[in-house]
């Protein structure tokens, strides 16, 4: 299929071959008809990614502030290299779709396939959304006027927050797209609306909607406010405009009355002054896109709605009512559309977008459905270069996957078969970046190709156990990154499975274990039968409760997802399993998905470790710090960088020149076990204790005593 994607490296627009998405649990697949090109929001994405490197960190200055903390920890390359990864991944553009339901996931029952909808999908001819972004169309309401719903709704929650009653004068400032479509609305509710641009096609457009429309350079916004409305002020002002200047907030606060409302929607500069609002009591806020529901993940992924009787609107009813409006006739759209153009001729269109100073509303036609393929080739001049053995597919294009994975697997001797990714973009451009053969949106396809003999996961923690039994029961090695399995069943149904295929290769990424600095440990501290007591520090800073690695569903909470790292890492030092686990989290009643935690192991040789694994620090300090005690001599490794010891003969120090957590070395060896065959390079029965004592630190947290391995 094809769609529009977005480079924020560059700015370049292009219109690429995409693998059509699978539709998922709780989804939709819809095949598109028609999609709106928002001026204002996509002109802005297209301008940031044009811009070069020292106008994007002005106008993130909080990005830039995450650099140079990330600098002081973890080295100015490491730095670049993460700061040049993200700005190379692609935007889809779009989010006003309009098209034919196609096929539908489990767990959706408010669609059927023939169905005409709306959704925020992006401009594609396929898009799999959430069914909570997704509103049927009246059949009174054309394909283009639906067209409008999102952007109309993102008007709607701004009006909402206002709170307009019937007679209320209320200014908006901004008479784009979503300025006309908001100011409509208000009229519609019984409002005296007023609108300010400096566009006269547009004022003249919104004054046949019923606005009363000026131009903000040829008269005083405040004079004319205070001039229809008897010297008392507005009531409200919604703000749909975008500029970086504080002037639009100073003439809002002057306009209103007092204890007005004033509502932003679009971008502005927001340096306040506090006599403008103190004086009369200004209220001030934010209006967040479509509603309530955006960027909850409980809401928009896993589908759980909002109870109506206690929040009447959320983002999927304000489309409903948006559709409601324009079945009515009280939503005019028509004068809105001032260009329509075909997909195929759509990326000039991008290319011109500051000089389209006249363009309102544009449209994008699809007339077909594309190619649906779930597959498809993009480096075709490596098509033959399949291995005896070694031809992997790589599960996953994410940060992590194309940060670290691909860059690794890039400089072993194995072939990169196909990438698979959720959506299909990310998984394109990685394809390209790393020379991968193909890329896929479907895991089945993967699974049945005889070609391919290693699978490489890397996505949503919560998928890792299913996908290591579905590669294991279709003849695969596999590769998983940490951690293997979030609680006891799985990490049992993968025992069993992997029992009757021992002759595979199964790996999970404890890359700690092969970091140059962990093998010069283990020359020093030899396993001689001599127990070790080991202290492992991560400071490994703040991540927000709604942050997925926090959802006990999908990422398992910090511990299983990340500290099973350094169980496995003292495991792997003092060369024994674990016997068993106590854990104590900070506070007074902690729950399991506590990141304030210690947890003490005891291993079946007589070592002692401890993990103190800590949210609540400071940046500034060294990440991740152990020490190793054993025999009168002490090691103490600083940041995966220096290294220091102490009561050894001929050995002080070690200072590594870049930091290194054993990525590379961990990937060169499991493709060269994988193409020589040999021993695991770390046994099974060793993945299982480590990642059981992982799931037994959180079973402690609760039941408050030592859990038995």
């Amino acid at each position: 299929m094809k769609q529009i994607i977005q480079s924020l490296k560059t700015g370049e627009t292009i219109l690429d071959e995409v693998p059509t998405p699978m539709v998922k649990r709780g989804h939709v697949l819809i095949a598109t008809s028609c999609s709106l090109i928002s001026l204002g929001t996509e002109k802005m994405l297209v301008e940031f990614g044009q811009s070069g490197l020292i106008a994007k960190a002005r106008q993130q200055p909080d990005k830039v502030k995450q650099v140079l903390e990330k600098i002081k920890t973890d080295g100015l390359l490491p730095t670049l290299n993460a700061v040049q990864n993200k700005l190379d991944q692609p935007i889809p553009l779009g989010y006003s779709n309009v098209g034919l339901v196609v096929d539908v996931g489990s767990d959706v029952s408010e669609f059927k396939i023939g169905d005409r909808v709306v959704s925020n999908g992006n401009h594609a001819e396929y898009v799999c959304i959430p069914k909570n972004l997704i509103a049927k169309i009246p059949d009174t309401v054309s394909n283009e006027a639906a067209s409008f719903t999102v952007v109309a709704s993102i008007g709607l929650q701004g009006i909402r927050l206002a709170n307009p009653t019937l007679g209320e004068t209320v200014v908006v400032i901004g008479l784009g797209l979503i300025g006309l479509l908001t100011g409509q609305i208000l009229v519609a509710n019984g409002c005296k609306v007023i609108g300010f641009d400096f566009d006269p096609v547009k004022i003249d457009l919104a004054k046949k909607f019923g606005i009363l429309a000026y131009n903000s350079s040829s008269i005083d916004p405040i004079k004319t406010v205070l001039e229809n409305t008897n010297s008392i002020g507005c009531d409200a002002v919604i703000i749909t405009a975008s500029t970086p200047s504080n002037e639009v907030i100073h003439q809002s606060a002057e306009m209103s009355r007092k204890r007005g409302r004033i509502i932003l929607v679009g971008v502005i500069g927001l340096q306040l002054s506090r006599a403008d609002f103190y004086q009369k009591e200004l209220s001030f806020q934010v209006s967040c896109s479509y509603g309530p529901g955006r960027y909850d993940e409980d809401y928009e992924i896993k589908g759980k709605d909002y109870p109506l009787s206690y929040v009447r609107w959320t983002e999927k009813r304000n489309f409903e009512a948006i559709l409601q409006l324009m079945e009515s006739g009280r939503i005019h759209t028509e004068h809105l559309l001032t260009k329509k153009t075909s997909l195929n001729e759509v990326v000039p269109i991008y290319s011109n977008l500051s000089e389209s100073k006249n363009e309102i509303g544009i449209l994008i036609e699809y007339t077909s459905t594309g190619s649906k393929n779930t597959t498809i080739s993009i480096q075709k001049s490596i098509q033959d270069g399949v291995k005896a053995k070694g031809n992997l597919a790589i599960i996953g294009a994410g940060n992590f996957t194309q940060a670290m994975i691909l860059p690794c697997l890039k400089k072993t001797n194995a072939y990169l078969h196909t990438i698979v990714s959720s959506k299909g973009v990310s998984g394109n451009h990685a394809a390209r970046k790393f020379g991968i053969a193909n890329s896929s949106t479907s895991i089945s396809d993967v699974l049945l190709n005889k070609d391919i003999d290693t699978l490489v996961i890397s996505t949503p923690h919560s998928t890792h156990a299913k996908y290591v039994c579905d590669a294991l029961n279709s003849e695969k090695n596999v590769f998983v990154e940490k951690p293997l399995a979030l609680n006891r069943e799985e990490l049992e149904q993968i025992k069993n499975i992997y029992h009757s295929n021992q002759h595979l290769q199964i790996m999970v990424g404890f890359n700690r274990r092969f970091s140059p600095l962990i093998a010069r440990i283990k020359e020093l501290l030899p396993n001689n039968n001599e127990p070790f007591n080991m202290t492992f520090v991560a400071n490994a800073g703040f991540i927000p409760k709604n942050h997925w690695t926090q959802d006990p569903e999908i990422g398992g909470g910090r511990i299983i997802g990340e500290a099973c790292h350094f169980i496995d890492l003292l495991a792997y030092i003092c060369g024994s399993e674990i016997e068993s686990v106590c854990a104590s989290a900070m506070g007074i009643n902690p729950d399991r998905n506590s990141d304030n935690v210690t947890i003490m192991l005891k291993f079946k040789n007589g070592s002692n470790g401890t993990i103190h694994y800590f949210a609540n620090g400071n940046k500034g300090y060294s990440k991740e710090r152990l020490e190793v005690y054993q025999m009168g001599k002490i090691v103490i490794l600083d940041n995966f960088k220096t290294m220091q010891g102490f009561g050894f003969k001929g050995f002080s120090k070690k200072k590594l020149f870049n930091q290194d957590k054993g990525h590379q070395a961990e990937f060169l060896s499991f493709v060269y076990a994988i193409q020589n065959g040999g021993a695991p390079l770390i046994s099974f029965p060793s993945l299982y204790n480590s990642s059981l004592a992982a799931i037994a630190a959180t079973e402690s947290i609760d039941q408050g005593v030592w859990i038995q391995i």
